[in-house]
């Protein structure tokens, strides 16, 4: 059993849990009567929920810790009339204002029941956040977070407002879910387990941290104490790209077509298959106790093929030497690009305590999956298949101290296991009976024919979070909340013995090696934590947000002392010892302001640093100095090293907007950023005393972004719904990525920082949603994304010195539709949906993804080797149509 889920199983053991809502909304407003006088003493109660409060001699109300959603709230008061507000929705670390006239009571128990409009624009924001509800996930043709995460202005590809890669946090109820290895998410969230996402570009709270780009939080499901919820729902779905799409490319033989996608011009259905399902609702035989309970099979087999020509092991017969090729395999068609995963979500919660709710969770899944590699196409069986397992799972608890004040505790455990190999045991007899992969130049332009990928690297995150927070409403005007974090990481990874060529007994075979230098699994233990302290200012319609955060960051590693004496090797120099890495603090600032300047319009500004520790798998790994033992003078080597005494990478953000509601359905959204990028990792090229260089990480890399969003959002044109982005953005700095400038200098290449557009620098964005509805009888959403060319390093012929400067070409501009049409039917207590999605609809082959340097083409290439054998996967996903059915079935608990 896994370490992490011994954890899951003593503390579920421990104690059970109601849902915490460490992501939580606040609701606010005035009860007045027909005349505008307050009425003190109205009770609020949000249905479905035990939370409420009385209006206060103002007639003010406030109202805590309201689990996002959207609710029916219910205003009262002796001798008036009883009002119910329905589809009111709120959003986590959000006020929902709503101010309330109740009605003189002409008749006993009258009630009045009124429908909320949710705003066409949130004019009180900010800074640039967007909340995605339940509702409106269900809506989009997407399947998983990170889909819906790419859908909004600002992102490219994962690239937020220009920034690397790993620049995000990814929270998950409010607690990180980030794996410090690389700074990714470790969990893959399907969208029937999101309650709601908010996705911040902008400047975020204080209680943010660990990320220079943004932040993804996901509020997950949970049972409700009153009612059953069940469902199920079931797809499955192919790629379908006609059997003609193909272009012409010359042989030895002469011209001939190529398909762009051999081999899926017949349209299997079960290609894509998916099955979920869901059950909530409160746990019998025991009070104040609710559930939920999802689980999901997910089966992808790709669009890449290959064509089992060969086995690993040659036939007898094959002879390379002299050219002769015996096709051993059955010259079956497999995929060589898919995905198998099961994933779960379980949560038990409970609030049988006075004023305490107890929340244990667990989300995670099991993954295979493989990578498509070119060169296998003919010996499919001799790639390797990446295994994951990955959970994150823990306790919460909420403690209500008063009505406007209660604290938040977190204790969670996030556990991520990868496996990248062909066999699990180095010494594996398969390895030395399959040898190492070879392809011939006269068999389909050196094709892997025989042998099995070598390549061996496993990665083990263990990590523990703790995270306290108190939230007090001090006044009417000031919410407060102060908190700290604290992480502790067991890291591990390497490579878990590597097998190479060698000499044995006289003859050139393959040889283990387990003990040495980049060829075993390393264990680190760094520690990082927060403290912070946020202040939410809301007088009248004027909204400040400011607030403080602290951070450290011990990487418990060591380092050379004197890095021109790497590995005390150099006779006569000042000696050089280990010595422990530093400490690493900062202090970070945030501040975002909102000034009304009509009734439904607002400026707002903001402004703060932010800082993120760089993936440890790139401080840690290669930071064994003593391999420089033998660096000479006059020698360079540009392997890099590692450095574990890194310091966290710095962002300073500068945005400025107005928000404008135009017409009582029609909204205005436009913001100016800048961001001021500084001490990113890079590679420093460092000189020993004996003149000697080597290459190290180091905080050296810089850059900027600016640009700006202009959104417009129409609602309820009749049963239409339109909503419009468009994003302009500049993101330059001199590296896309740390490795850059020592693959440059390896190269021969200048070296020298220069400020030149970055990989994703995605010039112009549009993204329009169309959305056609009928509540219960049918919706209908498209997406349109328009994208401009993102750079690339073009190339004059091939060798040395043929690259022009670097990112001085732009690829095509490219378009994609994707569409989901849904149909609603209802059978007593029983909801059924029946759902089309087609993604791509237009079938584009090419979304800013590879091109050929020599033509700027993704089709073509001068080089003949290449055109004659093209990879299909530079190529975009073709067109994949899915179809499915929804049930979903609610009924009322009966009392305990």
């Amino acid at each position: 059993m896994h370490g992490s889920l011994r954890f899951g199983v003593w503390i579920l053991a421990f104690c059970l849990g109601q849902s915490v809502w460490a992501q939580s909304g606040k609701l606010a407003g005035r009860i007045t009567d027909s005349q505008g006088m307050p009425l003190p003493g109205a009770t609020v109660l949000v249905e479905g929920t035990m939370l409420g409060a009385a209006a206060d001699a103002a007639g003010d109300y406030l109202v805590l810790r309201i689990p996002p959603g959207t609710y029916r709230v219910r205003f009262s008061m002796v001798g008036y009339q009883t009002k119910i507000i329905e589809g009111v929705q709120i959003a986590s670390n959000q006020t929902t204002r709503l101010d309330v006239t109740l009605e003189e009571e002409v008749i006993e128990g009258q009630e009045v029941v009124v429908t909320a409009e949710r705003p066409v624009v949130d004019v009180t924001l900010t800074s640039t956040m967007a909340t995605v509800s339940r509702e409106e996930i269900e809506q989009l043709p997407v399947q998983r977070l990170e889909d819906l995460v790419n859908l909004q202005a600002g992102v490219v590809d994962g690239h937020f407002r220009g920034g690397r890669l790993g620049e995000v946090q990814f929270q998950v109820d409010g607690v990180t879910v980030n794996n410090p290895f690389n700074n990714q998410s470790i969990l893959t969230l399907d969208r029937s387990v999101l309650q709601e996402v908010q996705v911040i570009q902008g400047t975020f709270d204080a209680e943010y941290g660990q990320a220079l780009s943004g932040v993804v939080n996901a509020v997950l499901r949970s049972g409700s104490p009153d009612r059953y919820e069940f469902s199920l729902e079931a797809y499955a779905g192919d790629y379908v790209s006609p059997g003609n799409d193909s272009m012409e490319v010359r042989t030895r033989e002469g011209v001939e077509r190529v398909a762009l996608y051999p081999f899926i011009s017949r349209i299997d259905p079960l290609t894509i298959r998916n099955l979920q399902a869901n059950l909530s609702g409160p746990l019998p035989l025991i009070p104040q106790t609710t559930f939920l309970i999802n689980g999901q099979r997910y089966e992808n087999l790709g669009y890449l093929m290959g064509v089992r020509r060969f086995l690993p092991l040659a036939h007898d017969s094959t002879d390379f030497e002299r050219g002769v090729f015996v096709e051993n395999g059955d010259h079956k068609i497999v995929p060589m690009q898919f995905e198998k995963r099961w994933s779960f979500l379980g949560k038990i919660s409970n609030r049988s305590i006075p004023n305490v709710q107890l929340n244990y969770q667990a989300v995670g899944g099991w993954v295979r999956r493989k990578q498509y590699n070119h060169a296998f196409r003919f010996n499919p069986d001799g790639t390797r298949t990446i295994r994951e397992f990955s959970i994150s799972h823990g306790l919460d608890l909420t403690h209500t101290l008063s009505g406007t004040t209660f604290y938040e505790l977190s204790l969670r455990h996030n556990f991520f296991d990868h496996k990248n190999v062909r066999f699990d045991d180095v010494r594996d007899p398969r390895y030395f009976e399959y040898g190492a992969p070879q392809g011939s130049p006269v068999y389909e332009d050196g094709a892997i024919i025989q042998g099995v990928d070598l390549g061996r690297f496993v990665q083990q995150t263990n990590a523990l979070v703790a995270k306290l927070a108190v939230t007090s409403q001090v006044t009417k005007v000031h919410l407060i909340k102060a908190g700290v974090e604290v992480q502790p990481f067991i890291l591990k990874f390497g490579v878990p013995g590597l097998i190479t060529q060698g000499d044995v007994g006289g003859r050139q075979g393959l040889v283990v090696r387990e003990d040495s230098i980049g060829a075993r699994v390393l264990t680190y233990k760094p520690v990082q934590g927060a403290a912070f302290v946020q202040d939410r200012i809301e007088w009248g319609n004027l909204r400040i947000r400011a607030g403080l955060r602290f951070e450290f960051f011990d990487a418990n590693g060591r380092v050379p002392s004197d890095w021109e004496n790497p590995a005390n090797a150099i006779p006569g120099a000042p000696p050089s010892r280990l010595v422990p890495t530093s400490i690493k603090w900062a202090v970070a600032p945030r501040l975002g302001v909102s000034f009304p300047i009509l009734a439904n319009a607002s400026v707002f500004f903001s402004y703060g640093h932010f800082y993120q520790m760089p993936g440890l798998g790139l401080l840690f790994d290669n930071a064994d100095y003593s391999i420089l033992k033998d660096l000479q003078a006059g020698s360079v080597s540009y392997s890099v090293m590692g450095n574990p005494d890194l310091k966290p990478e710095f962002t300073a953000l500068y945005e400025f907007g107005f928000k404008a509601a135009l017409t009582e359905n029609l909204g205005l959204d436009v913001n100016l950023f800048y961001k001021d990028i500084r001490d990113l990792l890079g590679v420093v090229f460092q000189s020993t005393y004996t003149a000697a260089e080597y290459a190290r990480f180091g905080n050296v890399d810089f850059g900027n972004v600016r640009g700006f969003t202009l959104s417009l959002d129409q609602r309820n044109w009749g049963p239409l719904s339109v909503a419009i982005d468009y994003t302009y953005q500049e993101a330059l700095g001199n590296s896309s990525d740390p490795r850059e400038t020592a693959n440059r200098a390896a190269a021969g290449e200048d070296p020298r920082p220069r400020q030149v557009p970055l990989n994703w620098d995605q010039r112009h964005t549009l993204n329009v949603s169309v959305l056609l509805s009928r509540p219960d009888d049918y919706a209908v959403t498209g997406i349109l994304r328009l994208a401009s060319g993102q750079p690339y390093t073009p190339t004059l012929g091939s060798g040395f010195g043929a690259e022009l400067e670097p990112n001085s070409g732009r690829k095509p501009s490219a378009m994609q539709i994707d569409l989901q049409a849904e149909k609603y039917f209802r059978f007593g207590g029983l909801q059924l949906a029946v759902f089309l999605r087609v993604f791509n609809l237009t079938d584009t082959h090419f979304f800013n993804g590879f091109v050929y340097a020599d033509t700027g083409s993704p089709f073509y290439t001068l080089n003949p080797i290449a055109q004659r054998n093209p990879d299909p996967g530079r190529l975009y996903p073709p067109r994949r149509v899915e179809f499915g059915v929804r049930l979903q079935r609610n009924w009322l608990a009966s009392r305990q």
